[in-house]
C-alpha cells in the first residue's frame, strides 16, 4: 500500500487514548474519530492526547456516516462496549460503507456462540460490500494463542483450565456496569446471576433471539474451541458477585461501594467437547481493593501437565496494542465477519503497518 492506512477512531474514552497513540505511532494516518459524550464531539484529537492539535475534530455518532464517506478510512477502530448488540450500529455502518472494523467488544471476540442472528446479518452485509468485521483485545494473546500455543507441545489434553482477573476501574463505565460493581447482592442476582438459573434449552432460545448476555469466557471458550477443532457437546456459565470486607470508591462508577456489596463478579464457563477435552474458564472483574492486581493463570492438563502464570499485565495497553496490531491482519482478511482464529497468529509489527499491507 503506497499510502498510509487511514483509520477513524469510534468512542474517544479511557482506551481510545492507548489506541490512537498506538496508531500513531505505528505509521497510521487517522482521519476521524466519533462519540456520543458532547464534553468530546468537536475537540481535536490532539488535545484529547495531550499533544498539540492534529486538526482531526470528534464528531457526533449522528455525523459519523457522512464524515466516514467523505474521509474514507481503511479501518474503523471501535472502543466503546462490550456486547456486540450494542455495536451493531457501527459495526453495520462499516459494513454498509465497506470499512473494515475491529473492536475491543469482548463479545465480538466470537460471538457466533452468544449471538449467532446479528453475526451473521453483519457478515451478509459485509460480504456483500467486501470488507472485514471482527473483535480482539487481551484475550486474543492470552486467553487464546497463549494458551493454544502450550497446547502445540502436549501429547494429550484432558482439560483446559484457566482464571484471569482485571481491575474494572481501568475499563470505563459500561464494563464496570456489565459486571454487577456497585450492586446489592439481591441486586446482583435479580440483574445477573438469575439470568443463569436456565435449562440448556431456554439458553439457545434466548440465544437465537440476541438475547444473550455471555461472560467473556463463553465467547473465549468458542474461540478455544475453534481454533483447537473441538466441538462443543454443551457450554454452561455460572456468576458468583465478588465482595470485600470494607468501602471501595469506584471513580468510574462515581460511588462508593459498600462492604458486603458487589464490587464485580467471578463468571465461570465450562464447555464439554465430544473429543472429551473440558474447557473451563473463569474471569473475575471487579473493582480492586489496594492490595489486589491483575493475573492470569491457565493450565493444560494431560501429558504433560502444564500452567503458565502471569502476574500483573497491562491489560489496557496490551488490549490496545493487540488491537492496533491486528490491523494489517483484518485489512488483509477475506470479507464477512472472521474471528481471529482464523486470521492466524497475531505477530509483533516491528516496522510502521503500512509496510505490513501486501
Amino acid at each position: 500500500m503506497e499510502q498510509k492506512i487511514k483509520a477513524i477512531q469510534y468512542g474517544v474514552g479511557k482506551m481510545s487514548i492507548y489506541t490512537m497513540r498506538y496508531m500513531l505511532e505505528k505509521g497510521i494516518e487517522i482521519v476521524g474519530a466519533v462519540d456520543v459524550n458532547p464534553d468530546l464531539i468537536g475537540k481535536d484529537i490532539g488535545e484529547i492526547l495531550g499533544k498539540e492539535k492534529l486538526g482531526v475534530v470528534v464528531t457526533s455518532v449522528e455525523n459519523a456516516k457522512e464524515m466516514m464517506q467523505v474521509t474514507k478510512p481503511n479501518i474503523c477502530v471501535i472502543t466503546t462496549r462490550s456486547l456486540i448488540s450494542e455495536l451493531e450500529e457501527p459495526y453495520m455502518l462499516c459494513a454498509e460503507l465497506g470499512i473494515n472494523a475491529i473492536s475491543t467488544c469482548e463479545e465480538a471476540f466470537y460471538p457466533q456462540n452468544s449471538n449467532p442472528t446479528l453475526t451473521n446479518k453483519i457478515d451478509e452485509l459485509a460480504k456483500k460490500n467486501n470488507c472485514t468485521i471482527t473483535g480482539t483485545g487481551y484475550q486474543d494473546i492470552y486467553w487464546g494463542q497463549l494458551i493454544t500455543s502450550i497446547a502445540g507441545s502436549t501429547q494429550k489434553i484432558t482439560k483446559i483450565k484457566g482464571s484471569s482477573s482485571y481491575n474494572v476501574e481501568e475499563y470505563g463505565i459500561a464494563l464496570a456496569e456489565a459486571h454487577g460493581a456497585g450492586l446489592t447482592l439481591s441486586e446482583f442476582e435479580e440483574k445477573i446471576a438469575s439470568a443463569d438459573n436456565i435449562s440448556a434449552e431456554e439458553r439457545n432460545k434466548i440465544i437465537e433471539q440476541g438475547d444473550f448476555i455471555p461472560s467473556y469466557m463463553w465467547n473465549v471458550n468458542g474461540w478455544l474451541c475453534s481454533k483447537l477443532g473441538l466441538t462443543v457437546i454443551s457450554q454452561t456459565q455460572k456468576c458468583v458477585p465478588q465482595i470485600y470486607k470494607e468501602d471501595i470508591y469506584s471513580s468510574t462508577l462515581g460511588m462508593t461501594v459498600k462492604a458486603g456489596d458487589a464490587t464485580g463478579m467471578s463468571a465461570v464457563v465450562t464447555t464439554e467437547t465430544k473429543e472429551g477435552i473440558t474447557i473451563e474458564s473463569e474471569c473475575i472483574g471487579k473493582v480492586y481493593a489496594p492490595d489486589e492486581f491483575d493475573k492470569n493463570i491457565w493450565t493444560v492438563e494431560g501429558e504433560p501437565t502444564t500452567t503458565i502464570t502471569v502476574e500483573k499485565p497491562s491489560t489496557v495497553e496490551l488490549t490496545c496494542a493487540t488491537v492496533v496490531n491486528r490491523i494489517p491482519d483484518v485489512i488483509k482478511a477475506t470479507a464477512g465477519y472472521v474471528t481471529t482464529e482464523k486470521m492466524g497468529d497475531l505477530e509483533y509489527k516491528l516496522r510502521d503497518l503500512n509496510d505490513y499491507i501486501k
